[in-house]
């Protein structure tokens, strides 16, 4: 027992700092005005970067590309850096992201080019960066965001202030999200949905293999068909923290969801992590065999056969945060390691 009791207060002190103490790898934050993006690179190689076009272009800030530590690219490419055999569906699902699918009765998620009528849609506009620092085994980018309803023309429902945390330790690339979200001068509903609302898309050869063509409708009624693919070298495999494994992932409850595969000869392992100060924790996991990896806290009539509906609420002026750790490994990430991660995390403010 005492020595549970000293992990417990190691933890609690240390946080997720505990990261970066041992590291001996430097994080560079580069802001590249005329691209609208920051570098995130680590030994002067590249891990991820800030994405925020204008949108006309993307309709909400993203992290994209994200890259192990061997250079490896863990994220789908469509639709900015397509590459061969990759699938062309739903062009929304850009890198990594949050939003939502029905706020206040728009759709943030689903909002892109590729919609004609974007009068029920929502974008998120990046506002500005307040911090950014590059450091040893770390480094912290601040931003902040507008939810506009009417594509980007009307009222802002929300503002949005995220943290971003880097960590580079060895073969493991970390990514912690801190993301809190103030509504404005109305309540604010968070419809009971599928789409939403912490995601990654992943390349191609990380997704499970596809049996058969798919045709996926959004809350609009817009459908996108996914076509089977060659299954050559797609190795991608979910596993949860309740030891359930494959596609029966999605619609179920977990602390955490590891996703492995190898791409060329590589082993690769993409994690996401929930915090326990998040709503619903632990989270439902719309994770998804052609490479949608999401977690929506949320949605609870729409994954589960309770007849309960979640539909949550903001009053004016009412925050909430939430809080995700995604954990890149070039190599395997055991249970241990994942549950170890999930701690320190749970311990950080």
């Amino acid at each position: 027992m005492k020595k549970y009791i000293c992990l417990a207060i190691s933890l609690a002190f240390f946080g997720s700092d505990s990261l970066a103490q041992t590291s001996k790898n430097r994080i560079q934050l580069i802001t590249k005005t005329k691209e609208n993006k920051v570098e995130v690179v680590v030994d002067n190689k590249p891990f991820t970067a800030y994405f925020f076009p204008n949108d006309s272009i993307l309709k909400k800030p993203v992290l994209f590309p994200i890259v192990t530590t061997q250079g490896t690219t863990v994220t789908r490419g469509y639709p900015f850096a397509t590459r061969a055999g990759e699938r062309v569906d739903h062009p929304h699902h850009v890198g990594m992201w949050l939003n939502y699918e029905s706020v206040n009765g728009f759709d943030f998620w689903n909002n892109s080019t590729a919609i004609k009528d974007r009068s029920k849609y929502g974008t998120i506009k990046h506002t500005g960066i307040t911090k950014s620092s590059s450091g040893v085994g770390k480094a912290n980018l601040e931003v902040t965001a507008d939810w506009i309803d009417t594509d980007g023309k009307g009222k802002t429902l929300l503002k949005e202030t995220t943290k971003y945390v880097f960590y580079a330790n060895g073969n493991q690339r970390i990514i912690d999200r801190i993301t809190t979200l103030t509504a404005q001068n109305d309540e604010v509903l968070f419809k009971d949905v599928k789409d939403g609302m912490f995601a990654i898309r992943l390349a191609r050869e990380l997704e499970h293999p596809s049996d058969k063509p798919d045709v996926f409708v959004d809350a609009n009624g817009i459908e996108t068909k996914v076509d089977k693919l060659d299954n050559t070298g797609i190795t991608g495999k979910y596993h949860s923290s309740e030891g359930i494994n494959g596609e029966d992932v999605w619609s179920t409850r977990g602390k955490w969801v590891n996703l492995t595969g190898k791409i060329k000869n590589e082993d690769i392992s993409v994690a996401i992590i929930d915090h326990p100060a998040n709503v619903s924790y632990p989270t439902f996991w719309h994770a998804r065999g052609y490479g949608l990896f999401a977690a929506n806290p949320l949605g609870e009539k729409v994954f589960s056969k309770e007849k309960k509906e979640l539909n949550y609420k903001l009053a004016p002026h009412q925050s909430v945060t939430f809080r995700y750790r995604t954990v890149i490994t070039s190599g395997t990430a055991s249970d241990e390691n994942l549950n170890k991660l999930a701690a320190e995390f749970a311990a950080s403010k």
